[in-house]
């Protein structure tokens, strides 16, 4: 065992404190893995990774399997360097990710009931020099570019995360997590595996996504706190006949902004608020709403136990952040980017505002459109459109005109009732914003897509809707 690794000690304690208690639930509520199996697991594991060299990165993509703490444990152990890949990646995308992390084996599953496998590759001869700092994971994360980099983290920054989590929202182990967001996205790995080995915390893991089966498994598992997505809760409200959950006491949004319209529906829906969580790869939870009911637009709270938040330009109405805790990641890999990431200190490219005494996201750095030279601010134009009656979800987006480098066109996307059009839109626009803040179109849509973490591109709403296609005035994203 690694010494003295504090992720590694913190299981020892879990082991001694739970022994055979159950660890894994199944959809169904049955006990899937007892702490001491996965313990066991996590020893047989340790011996089939053969003669790994410390600092060696074992790249697992197993979906949300039963094995995901065992496989974890053993690696920590061994010292090795965990890459966690998503089911859903491309092939070329995982093996642009394997070949730039050295990645020196692969664990597959491809099912939930396979036994993960191991597949040595070819990618990496040698093991990386990682100096005094040999991280415990690598979280992916496609950075500005398309290009997959990766985020260096220790145990104890890993830790130090898990518990601002638990603690802030009091997350104990006497909870049930419901685990159907990936183990393998930063929001799972820090609020179900990181709780289920430091704490103890048992989870369920659930293999059907559909919304009326993570709604029917809620219930027959007793489960008391769903880490979802915005899309789930939207989805949720959508259902028709469904039951109150009595045994869930704490719902937690995060991978994408929560609306005010979602929020109040699911709570006089199913009596419960939804808690807004804001966080990013790079250090874990930032701010966490601990009403749940003040339904605002962007609210994401106060910050998280043990997270200092500073404003970057404190007199300006939208700043940036300094990021500042014990989980701040000790930088990006293979290329290192100190201005935005390293000494402890993360810098987010979101734009936030105070409200009262909490934080909100007004918008990223990113996303602002240059329109002839002035600025827009997208969430604005989003706020305006959910004003209009009909309107369920805004998207608006940069699109480039072609008469300049940086010269862009507003445009939006929306999700409407029947009846709503374009034009409807355009004039309520041109009512209250700016000329420049106006979208020169508004495209009507069944669906506005996500992926996986709940999060909608901007940048793939301009490609898909490019101002230089003619051919298709108006479009829908459901086909």
């Amino acid at each position: 065992m690694k010494h003295g690794d504090p992720l590694s000690l913190a299981w020892q304690a879990t082991i001694s404190r739970k022994g055979d208690d159950p660890a894994v639930f199944d959809g169904t509520g049955s006990i899937a893995r007892s702490f001491q199996a996965i313990e066991t697991q996590a020893s047989a594991f340790e011996a089939k990774m053969g003669r790994l060299l410390p600092g060696a990165v074992v790249a697992v993509q197993i979906g949300n399997h039963f094995d995901w703490p065992a496989v974890f444990i053993a690696c920590l152990r061994k010292q090795l360097v965990v890459l966690p890949l998503d089911q859903s990646i491309g092939e070329q995308q995982r093996d642009a990710a394997l070949e730039i992390c050295k990645a020196s084996i692969l664990v597959s599953a491809v099912r939930s009931g396979d036994s993960p496998h191991i597949i040595r590759l070819r990618t990496a001869d040698t093991i990386v020099d990682w100096g005094k700092n040999v991280p415990s994971v690598l979280k992916l994360t496609s950075g500005t570019t398309a290009a997959p980099r990766a985020i260096r983290f220790r145990s104890h920054q890993l830790l130090a995360d898990c518990n601002q989590i638990c603690d802030t929202m009091k997350i104990s182990d006497d909870d049930l997590n419901f685990g159907v967001i990936p183990v393998s996205h930063s929001y799972g790995f820090s609020n179900l595996l990181a709780p289920l080995i430091a704490r103890g915390v048992p989870m369920v893991v659930s293999h059907d996504r559909t919304p009326r089966a993570v709604l029917a498994d809620l219930t027959r598992t007793d489960a008391t706190v769903f880490p979802g997505t915005p899309a789930f809760y939207q989805a949720f409200c959508d259902i028709g006949d469904v039951q109150l959950l009595p045994k869930l006491r704490l719902c937690i949004s995060a991978g994408a902004p929560l609306s005010t319209a979602v929020a109040k529906k699911f709570f006089e829906k199913f009596k419960q608020p939804i808690h807004s969580f804001y966080g990013a790869s790079e250090c874990g939870g930032i701010c966490y709403d601990r009403w749940g009911t003040k339904f605002e637009d962007g609210l994401v709270g106060q910050p998280m136990q043990g997270v200092e938040v500073e404003l970057v330009e404190p007199s300006e109405s939208a700043s940036q952040i300094r990021v500042r805790s014990a989980a701040v990641s000790d930088g990006y890999f293979p290329e290192p980017d100190e201005r935005k990431l390293g000494n402890g200190v993360f810098i987010p490219d979101d734009l936030l505002a105070r409200h009262d005494s909490a934080l909100k996201i007004v918008g990223r750095i990113s996303d602002v459109i240059n329109v002839a030279g002035k600025k827009v601010n997208p969430a604005e134009v989003e706020a305006h459109l959910l004003r209009f009656k009909g309107v369920r979800q805004a998207v608006v987006f940069g699109r480039p005109t072609g008469a300049g480098l940086r010269n862009e066109e507003v445009a939006a996307c929306v999700l409407t009732s029947a009846g709503v059009t374009e034009s409807d839109l355009l004039r309520f626009c041109r009512i209250a914003l700016s000329g420049w803040q106006v979208p020169k179109r508004i495209f009507i849509v069944d669906m506005i897509p996500t992926n996986e973490r709940g999060k909608i591109s901007r940048r793939e709403l301009a490609r898909q809707f490019s101002a230089r296609d003619k051919s298709s005035p108006l479009r829908t994203l459901a086909s």
